[in-house]
């Protein structure tokens, strides 16, 4: 689906952008216009003009990236932040953004840095080698692409990624999975693991609330199931009154068992008010119980609710035989009856998942982090 008003910018009067990076996936039109073939938009912009994503723009007939290399900060978080529960579980994972999005999402939790029309809320630079550095010296396990969409920094993000695996170190995606298809084999090829927000299950949702569609996100989800090996768990952010209603619960949680299987975690999460949807309370508790009730029906092994405390729905069991296999409240670890491949210590039924040795202890801390260039 293409959104004409959202596409374009105003022109800049072909504004030149100082150390922008070359971008991939674009074709020149006829009238000399760039189109951008990295998202369904498929934004058409004159020299100067930059896509809806805004950091994406055109430049002398070519497009280029404005934020490579420039970030809106570093911070070690919990792997279990992302989220993600069954990757590494109890390691601290280096994440970061840069600014943009290519959603227009009107409930978004980090739209300071995804709404972000202002480059000078990128205050750390760092090449893709001084992030990998700082990973393995800080001893995250992972590095995280988060906080605002990493598929709209794709060349800067497929750079540190090969900068982290030279290293030993893994990568993470925080993605809502908006990209097409050449760009999506790309950028994943890169990616160890993500967490794709499936942020309802209507198009009705998709359109009104992000502008964007459904479908082109259900493929990203079949796309990683079935042909990569990246591990993925999926989140959804319940909104009362938006995408709650058990109709659409039933219809997604029947979706995910039919096209991806029941081994793929999904994590309902509690809305909390902020940006454009002030107005609209908080995910009550019930709604999310609930929701991972109707998860249960269709065979979903792994089910959790987020951005609440709740350690009997925070925690993760053995399907076989009901074990606790990791008790877990918020971001805190507390029960592992796991084997250092991830079998239930009770049954020997394998967890699915990347498990590799006993858990970390990082547990709820969070960290800021400025990266220095050696003198």
């Amino acid at each position: 689906m293409f959104w004409p008003n959202l596409c374009y910018t105003p022109p800049m009067d072909a504004e030149v952008y100082p150390g922008a990076h070359p971008a991939r996936y674009f074709h020149t039109l006829d009238d000399g216009r760039v189109q951008c073939d990295l998202c369904p938009r498929f934004c058409i912009l004159r020299d100067g003009q930059r896509g809806l994503c805004f950091v994406r723009a055109a430049e002398n007939g070519a497009m280029v990236l404005t934020t490579y290399g420039r970030s809106s900060g570093f911070c070690i978080d919990p792997v279990e932040k992302k989220p993600l529960d069954h990757f590494l579980p109890g390691t601290p994972i280096l994440s970061f953004g840069t600014a943009g999005c290519n959603l227009t999402c009107k409930f978004c939790q980090n739209w300071d840095i995804s709404k972000s029309r202002q480059f000078d809320r990128l205050q750390d630079q760092a090449t893709p080698e001084m992030i990998a550095e700082a990973a393995r010296i800080t001893e995250c396990k992972s590095v995280a692409f988060t906080y605002n969409d990493p598929v709209i920094f794709l060349e800067y993000a497929v750079d540190v990624a090969e900068a982290c695996h030279a290293k030993g170190i893994k990568t993470v995606a925080v993605t809502a999975g908006y990209i097409t298809e050449e760009p999506r084999a790309e950028f994943f090829q890169h990616m160890d693991a993500a967490n794709v927000d499936l942020k309802g299950f209507t198009e009705k949702f998709y359109n009104e609330l992000c502008t964007s569609s459904l479908a082109s996100v259900l493929e990203t989800l079949k796309y990683l199931k079935h042909e990569t090996d990246v591990w993925f768990e999926i989140t959804t952010l319940l909104i009362p009154g938006q995408n709650d209603s058990e109709a659409e619960l039933h219809a997604e949680c029947a979706w995910i068992a039919e096209n991806l299987g029941n081994d793929v975690p999904l994590h309902f999460s509690a809305f909390h008010p902020d940006w454009k949807m002030r107005d609209i309370e908080a995910t009550p508790a019930d709604t999310l119980r609930g929701a991972r009730a109707i998860a249960h029906e269709y065979g979903l092994r792994y089910v959790y609710v987020g951005n609440v405390h709740d350690a009997d729905s925070s925690s993760t069991y053995c399907h076989q035989c009901g074990e606790v296999l990791i008790g877990r409240d918020w971001y805190q670890l507390s029960t592992w009856n796991l084997t250092e491949t991830g079998a239930c210590t009770s049954c020997g039924t394998q967890c699915a998942g990347i498990f590799d040795g006993p858990p970390g202890t990082w547990g709820r801390q969070r960290k800021p982090l400025r990266l220095r260039a050696k003198a």
